[in-house]
């Protein structure tokens, strides 16, 4: 792994090549041309983690420089400032490597550092130890977040103190339109802002209901946050959305309610279990409970992790007529189109570049049925 060098003067060039790599990936699959869509070339990502370097009195934020040919041979880059990081965070470590190191009870054995913020400068930071934390690191702490208007949590072995909250509320303008979505610290959320709304926008586009037709309901597997169901939600006459994640599921349904969406609904189910649901397979009490038969969905939205879809949910997408596929990983995209080929054909494909300055591509695909 490597630290990524922000260079805006090279970012027209990366993303070019980026656009040629998934260009000929895909070819293959005969799609119309690909849509691109460029991140901000500095300070895009709103939340970041960086290790705490001791050396003596002194301290600073630290990342590694990993050599490719040694997994164990590892490099500690010191990094005063993070360009790849919001302007918030970058205001904010200055700020905190000041206060631990006039501060033995924030410093000592302090090991990690985790900021997640907001577009409109909203700040959580948590703070991570190698010791238990007493009194005197609660009462610095609670200074330290009205000096600096955040909110810490603190982590040690078995501890974990909330001392205010442990979320942001994130709200991004989309189409005219402002959606807020609360991000709860050590959960997964988009971490490019601006690519997120670019996201959501294109993914409202690609769902629009067609002219004199009915609006049909939405299934999305891999819901997390509820991050598209928010969005797409007046698109449908209905939405239900599944998410293994406990948290990302109080997440989703906290955030229908922030966003006054009372067309959808958050269950707790894996892909699996609600593929197979799906499909009549098996309907347990979570499952029977959903009244699957109430639903006429005809598009379905998946954003799966980078392992792709498994054998059962590409088999139950197979059966609707419009899929919106957001992957993080290429590779594992163009294997599900390859099985889902044989009854879909690419309408749409979409690269959003979510990581600036690193290889990784995020795509959205749009499938609709094979017309031979």
């Amino acid at each position: 792994m490597s630290v990524p060098v922000v260079d805006p003067s090279r970012y027209a060039e990366q993303l070019s090549a980026k656009q040629q790599r998934i260009t000929q990936q895909f070819a293959r699959f005969n799609p119309p041309p690909l849509e691109v869509f460029a991140s901000p070339a500095a300070h895009y990502r709103m939340r970041a983690e960086f290790r705490i370097w001791h050396e003596g009195d002194d301290l600073f934020y630290a990342m590694f420089e990993v050599a490719a040919d040694n997994p164990k041979d590892k490099t500690v880059i010191r990094l005063d400032q993070y360009d790849v990081a919001s302007q918030r965070i970058n205001e904010l470590m200055p700020a905190l490597r000041a206060a631990f190191l006039q501060s033995t009870a924030l410093r000592r054995r302090l090991f990690q550092v985790e900021f997640l913020t907001t577009l409109a400068g909203e700040a959580l930071v948590t703070l991570i130890y190698h010791r238990p934390l007493d009194d005197e690191w609660e009462r610095e702490a609670r200074a330290l977040e009205q000096q600096l208007g955040i909110a810490i949590i603190g982590r040690s072995r078995k501890q974990r103190l909330v001392l205010t909250r442990d979320y942001v509320t994130e709200r991004l303008h989309v189409d005219g339109i402002t959606f807020a979505y609360q991000q709860v610290e050590n959960s997964f959320t988009q971490p490019n802002a601006a690519i997120a709304a670019t996201m959501l926008s294109w993914s409202r586009e690609v769902t629009q209901p067609e002219a004199d037709t009915t609006q049909g309901d939405l299934v999305e597997f891999y819901c997390g946050n509820g991050h598209f169901s928010v969005a797409l939600a007046s698109n449908f006459r209905r939405v239900l959305g599944t998410e293994i994640s406990r948290t990302s599921v109080a997440s989703a349904q906290h955030n229908l309610a922030l966003n006054a969406i009372d067309n959808a609904v958050i269950a707790r189910m894996s892909a699996e279990e609600f593929s197979q649901a799906l499909s009549g397979e098996h309907r347990g009490r979570r499952a029977t409970a959903l009244a699957l038969d109430d639903y006429d969905f005809t598009t379905a939205l998946v954003d799966p992790p980078r392992a792709g879809l498994d054998d059962d949910s590409c088999a139950q997408l197979s059966r609707y007529s419009r899929i919106v596929y957001i992957s993080c990983n290429p590779d594992t995209l163009e294997r599900d189109i390859e099985r889902l080929s044989a009854t879909h054909e690419i309408a749409r494909l979409a690269l959003f570049d979510q990581f600036p300055y690193t290889h990784h591509c995020e795509c959205g695909v749009l499938l609709v049925p094979r017309r031979d």
